[in-house]
């Protein structure tokens, strides 16, 4: 079974205002101190109302679950000691006049000085999925067959439509956000490995970027690990829609693989069609119109439906498609997480949104996340796919 792990950016939020709170290193001492998490567990992050969390090499969907459900657990009970709590949305929806501090560590520091107003508007928070490859030469032909799919993730996965009090239109704020960096958005088609590190080393030689962790590209090679990492989605309301999100992630990874030794032709949409993608994803999600990998403009259930065709061999080898079938299932016919904010604030005001936005760290519920079938599916492969929406 390929490994897959997950790290997952949070707010902290005031209970009371809804405003960032800059708490990270009190809440991370208490995580380790009291609540057992490794030392690698649980990280500050470039703002000090921010943190993340990483789970370990995870070979199944049940894992990944439950070192997700612990680790929101941890957090979740050492904010609440620190008077605030966590928040698993894709931007901050509310912000105060002052700026959050940024957290002393030299690299966080230097950033600051070479973007100030980029840092301080940097109160967004995405998930990101690594999926163990061969090796290099083969994470970068993972790239090129992933790169024309990483929109449709854009939009299932949204989960940032409200920023400084406002509704900013977009779905996912969060991808306008983190694109305004000198290298983000979906990656380019590469040549291979060494046109990789090139390309690399071109753009470090110009100075703009302090190092390899400034290449923002959606999907990337990890420089830690043996993994392709995924950083298209927004984190997620509900930890069961992360575990899914995770095993979509890796089918899309294994399903490039795949392609790869076989050969496979696969679409490669130019960088500025791709772009235009990727914006039509931020701004509408799943309510509007979507560009699949042939540059079509398809309807959102369509070419959702077309992902999931995609890597459904993948997901039944890896026994994944009742949790992915249900995720999509509830984004097409419920809403995204973008939208769920939306209401929420439409209908109960600021509290009603705060109160959704923290409520990520209860437990999972039955179904696909737990490790059965979705309502009204049965076990069969037949039965699945009649629950793709």
């Amino acid at each position: 079974m390929t490994t897959v792990g997950v790290e997952e950016e949070y707010l902290l939020l005031d209970p009371a205002t809804g405003l960032p709170v800059a708490r990270a290193e009190e809440v991370r001492t208490a995580a380790g101190l009291r609540h057992g998490t490794g030392p690698d567990e649980v990280q500050s992050e470039l703002l000090q109302a921010q943190l993340e969390v990483a789970t370990p090499v995870c070979r199944t969907l049940d894992e990944v679950a439950a070192h997700l459900l612990r680790l929101r657990g941890a957090v979740g009970a050492a904010a609440e000691r620190a008077g605030c709590r966590v928040a698993t949305c894709g931007a901050a929806p509310l912000s105060g006049p002052e700026p959050v501090p940024v957290t002393d560590a030299p690299r966080y520091r230097a950033l600051s000085l070479r973007a100030p107003q980029l840092v301080r508007e940097q109160l967004i928070n995405g998930m990101h999925v690594h999926v163990a490859v061969p090796d290099r030469e083969a994470g970068v032909g993972v790239l090129n067959r992933l790169r024309p799919w990483l929109p449709v993730l854009v939009a299932m996965a949204a989960n940032s439509p409200l920023w400084q009090g406002l509704d900013t239109g977009f779905a996912s704020w969060r991808t306008v956000v983190f694109g305004r960096w000198p290298v983000g958005g979906p990656p380019p088609l590469f040549a291979g490995a060494a046109d990789y590190e090139r390309r690399v080393r071109d753009l470090l030689a110009t100075g703009t970027l302090m190092d390899r962790g400034q290449l923002y590209w959606q999907a990337r090679l990890s420089e830690r690990y043996p993994t392709v990492e995924v950083r298209a989605p927004d984190v997620q309301l509900l930890p069961e829609d992360a575990v899914a999100f995770a095993g979509l992630v890796r089918a899309l990874v294994v399903t490039a693989l795949a392609g790869e030794a076989e050969g496979a032709p696969f679409p490669a949409p130019s960088g500025e069609l791709l772009a235009a993608a990727n914006w039509q994803a931020s701004r509408y999600g799943l309510s509007g119109r979507l560009v699949d990998p042939l540059g079509r403009s398809l309807g959102a259930g369509k070419a959702v439906r077309g992902l999931l065709e995609h890597v459904g061999p993948a997901l039944d080898r890896a026994g994944d498609s009742g949790r992915v079938l249900l995720l999509a299932h509830r984004l097409l016919h419920g809403g995204t997480a973008a939208e769920r904010q939306r209401r929420a604030l439409a209908e109960g005001g600021p509290d009603a949104l705060v109160g959704l936005v923290t409520g990520g760290t209860g437990p999972l519920g039955p179904g696909p996340a737990a490790g059965g079938p979705g309502p009204g599916c049965g076990r069969s492969r037949a039965s699945e796919r009649s629950c793709a929406p």
